[in-house]
Formats: structure tokens, sequence, C-alpha cells
């Protein structure tokens, strides 16, 4: 069933939505839908309600609310991706695929090793073009949450967001070629909900020396990601899968 993130939050007593701009138009001109045709709106606060078309006009629908969704979508753990610039198209598939695996926000940084060099217009343009990657991805996948996109322009700037963490880890291809391959799996046992974790990875050819002794200096820590050396656009959903398969998979059964 199709999905629509609003920018408008849900009153407690609300009973009907009017949905104008380009969701409308989707519905409109795009999925033509008709009067009685029911949809999934995703608000603000991160409800999602079952919603049926009440009313259609030129520019606009009108929705009736008919019940919210109860089913959990988000991964318990809030995880954030920090990843090196790559080249080319890459990281519009690290935001689209990450988001389908539950990525609460996606940070981009010009890492040591990052070839791709791009200034302050391109860097918006390139914003909004995978904010809008993560918004598709998002309704898609059926979530409830659209994972936030930022590009940054300089690595001093990730430094500061470090704080915003309860944990920050490093992903190192030289953990994983010295054979460490259980921090990871230790940390996921014991991590608690709601936790905000922050995971950095490198762009192709990985993280220099020189940039994980400064991370490390931050208070972040290493963590591999088994035996095998994985591409720069292959590691966040590694990381990713591990989460959901411990937090949400192995503990419910």
């Amino acid at each position: 069933m199709q999905r629509y993130f609003l920018e408008d939050s849900l009153s407690s007593d609300q009973q009907t939505v009017q949905v104008t701009g380009d969701v409308a138009h989707h519905i409109i001109r795009v999925m033509r839908m008709n009067k009685g045709d029911k949809v999934y709106l995703v608000f603000q606060n991160k409800q999602s309600f079952l919603a049926e078309i009440a009313k259609l006009e030129s520019t606009e629908v009108v929705f009736a609310l008919l019940e919210e969704e109860k089913e959990v979508k988000e991964l318990p753990v809030d995880v954030t991706i920090a990843h090196g610039f790559p080249k080319g198209d890459k990281l519009e598939l690290i935001v689209q695929k990450t988001t389908e695996l539950g990525v609460h926000s996606v940070l981009a940084f010009p890492s040591d090793r990052s070839v791709a060099k791009w200034d302050a217009k391109k860097l918006l343009k390139k914003q909004e073009r995978l904010t809008k990657i993560a918004k598709e991805a998002a309704e898609q996948s059926q979530r409830t949450y659209q994972p936030l996109v930022e590009l940054l322009d300089t690595k001093q700037k990730l430094l500061k967001k470090f704080q915003d963490y309860d944990f920050v880890m490093v992903a190192y291809e030289e953990a994983a070629k010295q054979g460490e391959c259980f921090k990871l799996a230790s940390f996921l046992t014991k991590i608690k909900r709601h936790t905000k974790i922050l995971v950095i990875f490198g762009s192709e050819g990985g993280l220099s020396k020189e940039e994980v002794k400064i991370f490390l200096a931050h208070e972040a820590f290493i963590v591999g990601l088994g035996p095998r050396i994985l591409r720069t656009e292959t590691a966040p959903l590694y990381f990713l899968s591990a989460v959901s398969y411990e937090l949400e998979l192995r503990l419910k059964n």
C-alpha cells in the first residue's frame, strides 16, 4: 500500500487531513487514485495512520483517518552512518539501502582518501537529491521515519557531532585484517534501547591511520566487520544488518 511522509504533525483530536503540493500531485496525477482508496500517512511526530480518500480536487486531497499503525518499523537504537565521500553515485546507493535497513541518519564528509571533491553549491544540490532518495526509500520500505541526510564540508564538523551520540565507532579495515571480530558482537549484546550510535566508514581505500587516531582521540573505538574486506558501499549495510539481527530478530526469538 502506498505510503506518504507529510511535513505536518497530528493533533490528538484530528480526524481528517488535507494534503496539497507534491504529495497531492502524486496521488492525483501519477497514481490516479480515487475516492475510497487507502494509503498510509506518516506525520512529523512519527505517527502513521491508515487513511481513506474522502475528497479529491484538482490540487488537494482530503483524507479521513481510519486507524493508527501499530507495527513497530524502526530499529530499537538510533544508528547514524558517517561516510567519507565516495566516488560516483555510490552515496546514492548507500543512502537508499541504509534507509531500507533502518538507518536514523546519514552523514557524509571529506575523508583523507576521498577522491570526490564537491564545492558548496554541489554539496547542497547533492544533499537535496539524497534527501529525496531517502524519502522514497523510507516510503518503499514502509518506515515511520524519514532519515536525515547531511553532507559536511569539513572533518571538523563531524568531530563536533560526536557529543550528540552515546557511542562512536570506527569501522576500520585494519581491524579485520588483524582478526578483530568480537567487539561489535559483544557491544550489540549489551546495548540498550534508544541508544544513539555513530559509525564512521571510510571512502574507497578506507580511513587513513592519521584520521583514525583523531577519531580515537575523541573517544571513538574501533570495530571490525568480519574477516573479509568489504567495499565502501557494502560495509554500512553489513553493520545495519548485524544490528537488525541482534536487536530485532534474535531477541524476538
